[in-house]
């Protein structure tokens, strides 16, 4: 099935940019009778069929939610060893995204994170800057709202010292002082699970976005289900507010 799926998507119209908002892991355990950690390690999983599906469709940019700035109300069991795991898998999974041509990225409030994460995460980075292939990019203590807030914090102060004027303020320079000013807004958001909300994931870039909601959970989510959402994407007509036939001239 994986293969007769992958064989009818159009490589010449696959999205340049995908975020996934990876929701289920707790649930997933919870109905092995299982806790919410066995969920998360088996989520890894599900991140690396991703990884690989969109690195064999030649799709530029991944964005992966991995962390909110929510989470951190989380039980501090759950967030202690959701960290570690965070941790490990870039230890273990490095050199093989290294190989594969994957780049390493990351956006949020990387301060909140613990040093040993972050140690880890700046290491990947530095390793593979210069991989071409697909930009990995993990949300990690990411809450877009603040993410905004920060960015018209930055414009603010430009103002008062004169550096712009009133009228320089367009949506293309909040675009510019966001985490992702390097990186196209993504094309297709997809959330698993079942839940049909953003979460406070990519707001303002996500404006135009095709949203994709399947009822799979993350770690049941493979390169078919993968495949899937793609092939839900090109059946979309997307306009960015035009009408149908200014698209087809």
């Amino acid at each position: 099935m994986e293969e007769e799926l992958k064989k009818q998507i159009d490589l010449k119209r696959v999205p340049k940019h995908v975020a996934v908002i990876m929701d289920g892991n707790g649930r997933w355990a919870k109905n092995k009778g299982e806790d919410r950690i066995f969920g998360h390690t088996n989520g890894v999983r599900s991140v690396k069929n991703t990884l690989v599906a969109a690195t064999e469709l030649g799709i530029d940019h991944l964005t992966l939610y991995a962390f909110s700035s929510e989470n951190w109300n989380r039980p501090k069991e759950e967030v202690d060893a959701l960290m570690d795991l965070l941790v490990s898998t870039l230890m273990n999974e490095i050199e093989e995204l290294h190989n594969n041509g994957v780049r390493l990225s990351a956006i949020g409030d990387l301060e909140m994170i613990p040093e040993s994460c972050r140690n880890a995460l700046k290491q990947g980075i530095k390793d593979t800057k210069d991989n071409t292939k697909i930009n990995l990019i993990l949300a990690l203590s990411y809450g877009s709202r603040k993410e905004i807030a920060e960015a018209a914090k930055i414009l603010a102060k430009k103002l008062k010292s004169g550096e712009i004027q009133e009228e320089d303020i367009t949506p293309e320079a909040i675009s510019k002082e966001l985490y992702t000013k390097d990186i196209p807004d993504p094309d297709l958001l997809i959330r698993t699970s079942g839940e049909t909300r953003i979460s406070n994931f990519l707001l303002y870039q996500a404006a135009y976005a095709e949203l994709y909601f399947t009822p799979i959970l993350w770690p049941d989510f493979d390169k078919s289900e993968f495949y899937k959402a793609i092939l839900d994407y090109q059946k979309r007509e997307r306009r960015f507010g035009k009408i149908s036939e200014q698209i087809s001239i």
